[in-house]
């Protein structure tokens, strides 16, 4: 049993690597992971925080995202963007558009009745919609800009293993998946081969993966696949990073930062997944001073470090990236001098 996805010389030519945030997405692999019990040390915290936060109506958004199965795009939706902007995209869907949708899950499996209503019904559909949001605001929300900063760190190493050719990235992608070329084989409960007739595959690390692998074989503009992003080093469990922080913490954070640190974090946000090595050629600093600064920012929760073969990358975190692109009051530091114009 499982997917069979069938690659052509065209196929792989096109297929890549993507990180850009698809909240929708990781929401639907998120719900499924609170069904589970799956990796209790990483998700345990998490679990029970999220489980007392939920409101009662979040039931219906968890039935639409089953731990095997199809999800419809209604809680899925594979597009970039903020959460609220595609949430009002699913707005505007049409009866016509919801029916398509949902008609297309019942015939791989059992829907609950309630559903009929979403296309009947746009007031339901709404409340629907509104309820999806809320359960964003509280599964994922808080933790964003780190989940995604370890979905930018992920991709970070598939491009380095990309330099040995694209079936390297597809050979080590998960246990779940399996490249026997032409053919990269999915673990899942359907038996199904999927061709990519030359379209490519899109490639998407998930920080939130489920026990299964996903694939949307009719996305647009190309059939997607997720597979879980690199557990970064030193990384805890889920609750242990912080939510978007404040002025005053964003000032606490630059306190750490002297001339040197600084620069270290910039040669980063500039070139993210660089490794040790680079980072100290960059700065002109000597590769144990790298690390130690490195290290520092890490703990900082600015900086995340994945390991890719013998080379240890460094990424920037949303963090981080807000630091440096907050004026100066923001981080509590005072602001520069205008300088006086010369008189003539």
């Amino acid at each position: 049993m499982g997917l069979r996805i069938h690659f052509t010389v065209e196929d792989l030519a096109r297929t890549r690597v993507d990180s850009s945030p698809r909240p929708l997405l990781e929401l639907s692999m998120a719900l499924r992971l609170l069904q589970t019990r799956d990796h209790p040390a990483r998700y345990g915290a998490w679990r029970r925080h999220v489980a007392g936060q939920l409101p009662r109506e979040a039931r219906k958004v968890v039935d639409l995202a089953p731990v095997t199965g199809w999800t419809p795009d209604l809680v899925s939706l594979t597009d970039t963007g903020d959460a609220d902007v595609l949430v009002d995209r699913l707005r505007s869907w049409s009866r016509r558009q919801v029916r398509t949708e949902l008609a297309d899950i019942a015939e791989q499996q059992a829907l609950p009745a309630w559903t009929r209503r979403l296309v009947d019904d746009r007031r339901e559909l709404h409340l629907f919609l509104d309820t999806l949001l809320r359960v964003h605001e509280t599964v994922l929300a808080p933790w964003w800009p780190q989940l995604h900063a370890r979905v930018v760190a992920d991709q970070a190493v598939r491009v380095r293993t990309a330099a040995a050719g694209l079936e390297a990235v597809l050979a080590g992608l998960s246990p779940q998946l399996r490249w026997e070329a032409p053919v990269l084989e999915v673990l899942s409960p359907c038996d199904d081969d999927v061709h990519l007739r030359g379209r490519g595959l899109l490639l998407v690390p998930t920080a939130m993966a489920g026990p299964l692998p996903v694939i949307h074989p009719t996305a647009s503009p190309q059939p997607l696949l997720t597979y879980p992003a690199l557990i970064p080093e030193h990384a805890d469990g889920l609750l242990t990073l912080v939510p978007k922080v404040s002025g005053a913490a964003l000032s606490a954070v630059a306190a750490l930062l002297g001339r040197t640190r600084a620069a270290v974090l910039h040669v980063i946000a500039e070139r993210p997944g660089c490794t040790t090595k680079e980072l100290a050629g960059h700065v002109g600093i000597a590769s144990a001073s790298a690390s130690e600064h490195a290290a520092t920012l890490r703990a900082a929760g600015l900086v995340v470090t994945s390991r890719h073969r013998n080379a240890v990358l460094h990424t920037p975190t949303a963090l981080a990236l807000d630091l440096l692109n907050a004026p100066p009051q923001a981080v509590g530091l005072p602001a520069p001098q205008a300088r006086p114009v010369p008189r003539r």
